[in-house]
């Protein structure tokens, strides 16, 4: 008998439990769910017993985060979705061939229907949330009906019940209800990071303290890199009554801080010096073994001596022979360094050199060039020559014609980012979950310029932009109306995810025409796949048998929705079996029916019906010429119930290391 695809997100909370059992098995227990049914379930008190002897009672106080509603951001983490992603071919940009990803949809959604695909897999997420100042949108997730009730009655919750509402701070929940949409979406993201993996987060003063608390709470405070400060305006803006504006934060964390590397943008120079004295640092010895350092002077010997002078502070302790350039004897200097005596080791082991020049000694590593560089936390005209909320305008001004969208992020800031991650490994993904305009993806194709393979992938809700200038002011409002007349324009739906989907298609088309000369420019991928979150392609009987009577079950022999294609439900597939979104597809006839191959041999997927025993054997074969992986068919796609009987066997038989499911 074949076996089926779940064909649903996974339950994340029995994985965990799963996940304990096998390491504390006299942990698991069992209890009755709603239905009166017995479940898996952890006794939470024998886990602590197990964990530590210094136990963290349930009611002690104890350094934490904690907010109304934290509990369901929890679980609405954990909760599993029958929802799939469609393919949209006629609104991608090279489908059959590009290695990116546009995803519509909820974010919360699309992360839980990433996470077979993609879980350990993404070297870099960027994110720009909302900033939770007031006006700004922030998604709705599940509140119980007293609180819809109270929304509903506020005014800020329409009664077809629209999930992007304005946060305003007379709303109680200002903080936990923008704490509750970010918890699970973080949480999630999480998984998906490699072991090596970076998170940058875009943020303002208004939730930067509570986001910093819940990255420590998700990633860990360990692995809390830094907070940079982005210079964003190149005048003040005097909104708050204190003081002028200039700048931002990104906060910065690690998925596991023991497999990270030096964030770096550049390299050092040949022939650079670097002081070894850095006035200010902690008083310490250095030990320099003999003929290590280089002495440009004459042989000579030099007694212990203070060879301090102004705010350098520098002391010979020991007797000094300098011949032929070099220290004949090992000698001890005693300042305030730059480098630690495991530096110093690690510059001499490595052959470069430090040279001194005269008496007072003034030590300067002098770099070989190619070393890289570390880079600093602050992002600002004068450092990096960094761009600004007005040349991200600019930017999108030459894309469109017009001002469309409310302060992007400059293309610098975000390549910046991505290049300081990616610098040793340019075959890597870049995931942002709230896309807005894009930048993220012009950025990627953009840096793929250095001969890299960097994949984007994006996610962003379908705003509807007429409903957004409802409740817009002032400037947001005149952006607005500019981003509704431009999409009536190109006859595209008022969406924000338009906005986004056509500057992938612009900078795409820019980025070759002012590199066509360059070698190689047209391997660049400027291509992007979109695919719609929606309702799994599955009708309910197919989640729900128990719940069948025995008079439905004659209307309920085709558990596919009607209106769904051939390719919607092998992208439902390679969610479900965790394959890759990006593999090549190519479509082929076999004995007349339509065939799928994913990757050439990764999966094959027949969805046509009246399959044949004769077609069922040709696949076979073709599958064991081609070492396929997996085999998929419809459950009702076999002209009787024999074949459908046989097609585990024939595989058995004819290409045994196939992995044979049906949906």
């Amino acid at each position: 008998m074949i076996e089926k695809l779940n064909m649903k997100t996974p339950n994340f909370t029995d994985e965990n439990i799963e996940k304990i059992a096998q390491i504390f098995p006299d942990c698991l227990t069992e209890k009755k769910d709603e239905n009166g049914n017995l479940v898996k379930a952890i006794d939470f008190d024998l886990l602590k017993q197990e964990l530590s002897s210094n136990i963290v009672e349930g009611n002690k106080e104890r350094y934490s985060i904690n907010w109304p509603g934290k509990k369901k951001a929890m679980l609405k983490a954990n909760e599993p979705i029958n929802k799939t992603l469609r393919p949209c071919v006629e609104e991608s940009v090279n489908f059959d061939t590009t290695q990116n990803l546009y995803i519509e949809g909820d974010n919360l959604d699309a992360l839980k229907l990433l996470q077979e695909s993609y879980i350990n897999k993404i070297k870099m997420i960027y994110i720009d949330p909302p900033y939770n100042t007031g006006n700004d949108f922030v998604y709705k997730d599940n509140f119980t009906k007293d609180v819809e009730d109270e929304y509903l009655e506020g005014g800020q919750k329409d009664e077809d019940g629209g999930r992007l509402v304005a946060n305003l701070d007379s709303n109680g929940r200002y903080h936990s209800d923008w704490l509750s949409m970010m918890y699970p979406r973080l949480k999630l993201a999480r998984n998906l990071l490699k072991d090596d993996g970076v998170i940058f987060i875009s943020i303002d003063d208004n939730e930067v303290h509570n986001l910093r608390k819940i990255c420590d709470d998700i990633f860990g405070e360990n692995n809390f890199v830094t907070e940079f400060i982005w210079e964003k305006k190149k005048k003040p803006s005097f909104l708050h009554r204190n003081i002028g504006k200039l700048s931002e934060y990104i906060l910065c964390y690690v998925k596991n801080t023991e497999n990270t590397f030096p964030f770096s943008i550049d390299t050092t120079t040949i022939g650079k010096k670097y002081p070894l004295n850095n006035a200010g640092n902690s008083i310490n010895k250095l030990i320099f073994p003999a003929k290590t350092i280089k002495f440009n002077m004459n042989d000579c010997e030099i007694e212990p001596q203070n060879m301090s002078e102004g705010n350098i502070i520098t002391k010979l302790l020991t007797h000094l022979v300098v011949k032929n350039g070099l220290n004949e004897n090992e000698f001890i200097l005693e300042g305030e360094w730059r480098y630690s005596q495991i530096k110093i080791n690690e510059i001499i082991k490595n052959n470069e050199t430090i040279v001194i020049s005269k008496i007072p000694f003034r030590p300067n590593h002098i770099k070989s060039g190619g070393e890289v560089k570390k880079m600093k936390n602050n992002f600002s005209p004068t450092h990096y020559k960094m761009e600004t909320n007005e040349d991200a305008t600019e930017q999108l001004i030459k894309l469109f014609g017009k001002e469309i969208f409310d302060t992007p992020k400059p293309l610098k800031l975000l390549k910046t980012l991505i290049k300081s991650v990616t610098y040793e490994n340019k075959d890597n993904i870049i995931l942002d979950f709230f896309s807005g305009s894009s930048t993220i993806a012009e950025a990627v194709i953009s840096l793929n310029l250095d001969k890299g393979n960097r994949k984007f992938i994006n996610i962003q809700v379908a705003e509807n932009l007429d409903t957004s200038i409802q409740t817009a002011t002032g400037k947001s409002k005149e952006v607005l109306t500019n981003a509704i007349t431009f999409l009536n324009d190109i006859k595209k739906p008022r969406l924000i995810t338009e906005i986004g989907k056509e500057r992938i298609r612009r900078a795409g088309k820019k980025i070759l025409e002012e590199n066509k000369e360059k070698e190689g420019i047209e391997d660049l991928d400027i291509g992007f796949r979109v695919l719609k979150i929606d309702s799994s392609n599955m009708k309910d009987v197919y989640y729900t048998p128990d719940t069948l009577t025995q008079s439905q079950l004659p209307g309920l022999v085709e558990n596919i929705k009607n209106d769904r294609s051939p390719e919607d439900l092998l992208f439902q597939v390679l969610l479900d079996w965790g394959v890759d979104l990006t593999l090549n597809i190519t479509k082929d006839k076999i004995n007349g029916q339509d065939v799928y191959f994913v990757d050439d041999n990764s999966l094959c997927a027949c969805f046509d019906k009246g399959l044949s025993e004769e077609f069922i054997k040709e696949l076979a074969s073709i599958s064991k010429e081609k070492d396929m992986m997996r085999v998929v068919f419809r459950d009702n796609g076999f002209d009787k119930d024999e074949t459908k009987d046989n097609v585990v066997q024939i595989f058995k038989q004819q290409s045994p290391t196939t992995e044979v499911r049906s949906i």
